[in-house]
């Protein structure tokens, strides 16, 4: 029997039963026909919005375009590079007839597309004057999952990939670091409020192709693991598969060196995860749809023409604000719906309040209310909403540094991963180590240097320690 508190199940004692009951009740996404699929409604597609364009200028900072390839990839393509397919075979969907007809090759739905931009950079790349080049698309992909769920591991998925070529690896590794601090890492803490552990993957949970991996992995309520966002380089093993070439200065040939990096709608789970609470959604201000929201609490001449001065002066503040003037349903229905949804601020509107010249307000990350005068609700919330970005980073920032322990056998690790984070030197624990810990279902999400940071990918020797957990 699912423990409930209220209309949602126990976040301490059912997390994942709470995650599903918060992504049905906040009405963020419901199962599609096909299994594994996702509708995603109108609310949770706004934040996606947001999410989608805070990257895609972070993107186009560091000098990539955006270009957009074809859903369906010949076959072929994809056994060009031995090592991508294999580690792609048990997720691919694969097209055998089309028109009543069966294909002379079959096609496959895209589960990535280095293989197809690895066939369009070998056409545009000629001379070194064509390096580097940096492209990005915005896309779906389907792969077909085992165990499906709703904006962590679905069949079909949105997500951008961005796709470089390079003259050398320096530069290739370069780029790829530079996407993973500056656009992955600052998005994600700075936009999502999530705080997030940069690292290398090992040797055995590289992408497939890539000779170094790179990810962002962040914990979740529940003290699991999300992969975030992940940077690999490629080397040159795409490059050979699909011949990218140019003439370098001198005039002769050279391979080039290219990446491949992404971020998807897994990040939607990772928000929510990482922000819910008994109540739904916590949702920081830089993300959420509404920013605020002012609820009419009686319906009457004066106290609708106030709440619309309010909103009015909110949206001239540059506030993001919904008016909810829904009188004929019950205030406190309406006070839940906006709770569960994670809207940041909830501004109520009262013929008493009004008398007093003042305005009651709940901020979503803390418990009870509190006043402000009327007169200042357009000065003071924007700093309000300021103050409640930083405040559930640091609470984030806090449960990540209070349930991550440092550990020195294999062990310990596994009892560490029960709850949270553990952390071991890399050359205690290695791959026979790791190999342990696999068969428990706990891996090394990263590889770090001592101080928390991202390997320098120029030095070959260096003394790691890894991150251990058990992950979604």
């Amino acid at each position: 029997m699912v423990e409930r508190q209220g209309i949602l199940a126990s976040i301490e004692n059912d997390f994942p039963q709470w995650y599903q009951d918060v992504l049905e009740k906040a009405q963020l996404a419901d199962n599609g026909p096909v299994r594994g699929t996702m509708v995603m409604r109108p609310y949770s597609y706004a934040m996606w919005e947001r999410m989608q364009s805070a990257m895609d200028a972070r993107i186009k900072a560091t000098g990539a375009e955006n270009v957009y390839l074809p859903l369906f990839i010949p076959q072929s393509y994809l056994e060009r590079e031995a090592e991508h397919v294999e580690g792609f075979s048990p997720e691919l969907a694969v097209v055998t007839h089309a028109g009543g007809k069966e294909l002379t090759e079959p096609v496959v739905v895209r589960p990535t597309s280095e293989t197809l931009f690895g066939e369009v950079m070998a056409k545009w790349i000629q001379s070194h004057r064509d390096l580097p080049l940096l492209l990005n698309q915005w896309a779906n992909v389907v792969r077909w999952e085992m165990r499906p769920r709703v904006f962590l591991r679905t069949t079909e998925f949105l997500w951008q990939e961005g796709h470089t070529a390079h003259a050398t690896r320096e530069d290739a590794a370069d780029y790829a670091r530079r996407i993973h601090l500056d656009v992955y890492q600052d998005f994600l803490e700075n936009v999502l409020a999530i705080p997030v552990l940069p690292g290398f993957k090992t040797p055995s949970e590289r992408f497939a192709g890539a000779i170094n991996t790179m990810t962002c992995e962040a914990m979740m309520g529940d003290g699991k693991a999300l992969q975030m966002a992940t940077s690999h380089e490629l080397g040159q093993n795409f490059a050979n598969a699909f011949g990218i070439t140019f003439s370098d200065a001198e005039g002769v040939a050279q391979t080039a060196w290219t990446t491949s990096w992404g971020s998807s709608t897994r990040m939607m789970g990772g928000l929510i995860m990482s922000h819910g609470d008994a109540s739904g959604l916590v949702l920081p201000p830089r993300i959420a749809p509404h920013q605020v929201v002012v609820l009419v609490v009686k319906e009457d001449a004066r106290t609708l023409a106030a709440a619309r001065a309010i909103v009015a002066d909110l949206k001239a503040a540059g506030v993001r604000v919904k008016l909810d003037d829904r009188t004929q349903v019950g205030f406190g229905r309406r006070a839940t719906e906006w709770e569960l949804k994670g809207v940041p601020v909830r501004i109520e509107v009262g013929p008493r309040d009004l008398d007093a010249g003042v305005l009651t307000f709940v901020r979503r990350d803390r418990v009870g209310k509190q006043q402000m005068p009327a007169t200042e609700v357009a000065s003071r919330v924007p700093a309000l909403l300021d103050e409640i970005q930083r405040d559930l980073f640091a609470v984030a920032r806090t449960r990540l540094a209070d349930r991550t322990a440092r550990v020195s056998t294999v062990d310990e690790a596994r009892e560490a991963a029960r709850t949270g984070f553990a952390v071991i030197d890399w050359n205690a624990l290695g791959e026979a180590g790791e190999k342990l810990l696999n068969r428990d279902a706990i891996t090394v999400r990263c590889l770090q240097t001592r101080e928390g940071a991202l390997p320098d990918p120029h030095e070959p020797e260096q003394d790691l320690v890894a991150v251990v957990a058990r992950a979604y």
